[in-house]
């Protein structure tokens, strides 16, 4: 019975922290909330890169609970998240993709908020679009943020034109 109940835990575990295809890296953390006794309230600021695109880096910043339930990770994070996207290099499509795609998820509470970074392509611009929002099943969350990546040359290579990498 003891060996169930530890198993159940990993695997609640293991779907908390939301195993993503990559796991973002932390750029800096600044203290935004003091608190006397246990870890303040933060603002994080990670980056990623797209993993089907090439050249284009991502970073966002999201609020960290401090406070005990935040020490615990059971605190249930806030949905304000900011986005920045950018061509930091010659632009690659390793595969053809879909409106709105799933480019990094994360949990952003015990179980039912998790956070998502999307993409999408304005071919008449030629520009890779990203979205950045929350969502919750029962309430939704309106909170959401989008950055724009125009392709662009690099060097003496010309860009890609997302509309020919878009799945039918």
């Amino acid at each position: 019975m003891l060996a169930r109940i530890a198993l159940a835990l990993a695997l609640t575990c293991g779907a908390v922290t939301g195993v993503a295809a990559q796991e973002p890296d932390l750029i800096f953390k600044k203290s935004t909330v003091w608190r006397a006794l246990t870890p303040d309230d933060k603002l994080a600021v990670y980056g990623i890169d797209d993993p089907v695109v090439e050249g284009v880096a991502c970073h966002y910043t999201t609020p960290e609970r401090g406070g005990i339930s935040g020490t615990f990770g059971v605190a249930e994070e806030v949905s304000d998240i900011s986005l920045s996207c950018r061509q930091v290099g010659p632009v690659r499509f390793k595969q053809k993709f879909g409106q709105g795609e799933v480019v990094f998820s994360e949990r952003r509470s015990l179980i039912f908020k998790k956070m998502q970074i999307v993409r999408g392509c304005d071919a008449k611009r030629n520009t890779l679009v990203y979205m950045v929002y929350s969502d919750r099943p029962i309430e939704g969350s309106p909170k959401n943020s989008t950055s724009s990546v125009p392709l662009m040359p690099w060097g003496t290579e010309a860009p890609p034109k997302c509309g020919d990498w878009l799945k039918s």
